[in-house]
């Protein structure tokens, strides 16, 4: 078995409360969600222009694990309303 984890690092821009941040991570959440995986906001809670968001895969295939966040990534990093800082990403496996 093997687990996939993946942190995004987010900046949202035109922000100014935690209810009008949670508007803009909710729909971002739901499309992650339909990739298969698990995914919450995960930090920067008290923060109206920071969000920090898990993603969390579990496969018997390394490489279908990979794929899976790679999408992740990817649709993160397209959506206009906020920019991708960082991406960090860890997977655990067998021998772990």
């Amino acid at each position: 078995m093997y687990v996939g984890a993946l942190e995004f690092d987010v900046l949202l821009g035109d922000v100014h409360s935690l209810k009008q941040k949670r508007s803009y991570l909710r729909p971002v959440i739901a499309e992650l969600k339909r990739y298969g995986v698990a995914a919450a906001e995960t930090g920067e809670q008290d923060l109206h222009r920071r969000g920090l968001i898990g993603v969390a895969a579990v496969s018997s295939d390394v490489a279908h694990v990979n794929e899976v966040l790679d999408e992740c990534e990817r649709a993160v990093a397209r959506r206009p309303e906020l920019d991708l800082l960082a991406a960090r990403r860890r997977i655990y496996g067998p021998e772990d």
